[in-house]
C-alpha cells in the first residue's frame, strides 16, 4: 500500500493516478471528505486526517509500506512560514515509528536555509529532517510549477496582460505537476536502497515572455507581459490576500528566485511542454 499525503492536490493526485494506473494499492490522505467519492471510484482508499494530527497521521502511515510526503501550502492569510514549519515538524514526527520502509518527498530546486523566504526554507528543513532519520528517503527537487500561472488565465483572456514579478526574459526551469507525479510514482516503486536527490523539470526552460507567447497561441490574441517592480511586490501580495508576514516572506522568496540559484544541468526531464499545459488550461477555463 502506498500512502499519498496531499493526494487531492495537483502533484499528489498525479502520483496517485500514476500508481492506480499500474494496479497499485493507494490510500489518499485528505481533510476534504467531499473529494473521497471520486477517489474511491478510481479504486483508492481514503484516510480522513489532518497533517497536524500526528497520532492520526502515524496510524494512517502504518497501513502502508511507502509514502509520498508533500508539505501543503499554508493559508496565505496566516503566518505561512510558521504554519509550514509546523507542518514539516508534524510530518517528520508522524513517520517516526510508522513502520514505513521508504518515503519520497516533494521539495524545490531553490531549497535553502534561512528565515522568511517562504517554501524555500520550510522545504529545506523537510529535506534536513529526512536526512537525519532512519527511513530511506528520496527527495524530488521540483522546478517552478507551470500551475503557478493558472491564476492568470482569466486576466490574460480578458485583457491580454500577463502580470508577473519575474523579469520578462528570465529563463527558469519549469515543470508540469503531472510530470512530477509520474517521477514520484516511479521513485516510490524503486528498490528500498535506491534513494537520492532528484531535480525534475520540463522538456525546456521558459521565461514569462514564453508564457505570454503560449497564452497568445492558445487564445489567438496578443498577450503582453507586465512586470511588477520589486518595490511593489509586498503590496501586490497583500492585495491578493496575503498577511503582512506572508507577503514579506513571499516577496523575499521571489527575490531569491529572480536573483537566482544555480540550477542543475542533470535534471530528470518531463515530457509535457509549456504550450501543451497552457492549451489545456485555456480549454478547461472556457
Amino acid at each position: 500500500m502506498y500512502i499519498i499525503v496531499g493526494g487531492t492536490g495537483r502533484v499528489g493526485s498525479a502520483v496517485a493516478k500514476a500508481l492506480l494506473a499500474e494496479g497499485e494499492a493507494v490510500t489518499i490522505v485528505t481533510r476534504n471528505a467531499e473529494k473521497a467519492g471520486a477517489w474511491r471510484r478510481r479504486g483508492a482508499e481514503i484516510a480522513l486526517a489532518d497533517v497536524h494530527d500526528v497520532a492520526s497521521l502515524r496510524t494512517v502511515f502504518r497501513r502502508g509500506k511507502r509514502a509520498f510526503l508533500l508539505n501543503p501550502n499554508a493559508d496565505i492569510s496566516s503566518d505561512t512560514d510558521r504554519e509550514e514549519r509546523e507542518t514539516v515538524r508534524c510530518l517528520l514526527e508522524a513517520i517516526e515509528g510508522s513502520g514505513l520502509e521508504k518515503v519520497v518527498a516533494q521539495s524545490t530546486m531553490g531549497a535553502q536555509p534561512g528565515e522568511q523566504c517562504g517554501d524555500l526554507s520550510a522545504l529545506y528543513e523537510l529535506e534536513a529532517g529526512l536526512r537525519s532519520q532512519p527511513i530511506p528517503a528520496s527527495i524530488i527537487r521540483a522546478a517552478y510549477y507551470y500551475s503557478n500561472w493558472d491564476a492568470m488565465v482569466g486576466p490574460v483572456t480578458k485583457d491580454g496582460v500577463l502580470s508577473t514579478m519575474l523579469p520578462a526574459d528570465l529563463t527558469l526551469p519549469m515543470v508540469a505537476p503531472e510530470d512530477l507525479g509520474r517521477v514520484a510514482a516511479r521513485l516510490l516503486q524503486e528498490p528500498i536502497g535506491r534513494i537520492g536527490i532528484y531535480p525534475v523539470e520540463g522538456p525546456e526552460r521558459y521565461s514569462p515572455n514564453d508564457v505570454a507567447a503560449a497564452f497568445a497561441a492558445a487564445l489567438g490574441r496578443t498577450v503582453r507581459v507586465d512586470v511588477i517592480p520589486r518595490e511593489a511586490w509586498e503590496d501586490a501580495y497583500r492585495r491578493l490576500g496575503f498577511s503582512d508576514a506572508a507577503a514579506h516572506s513571499y516577496a523575499r522568496m521571489t527575490a531569491l528566485t529572480v536573483d537566482g540559484p544555480e540550477y542543475p544541468e542533470d535534471a530528470i526531464r518531463g515530457s509535457i511542454s509549456l504550450q501543451t499545459y497552457i492549451d489545456e488550461l485555456v480549454r478547461g477555463s472556457s
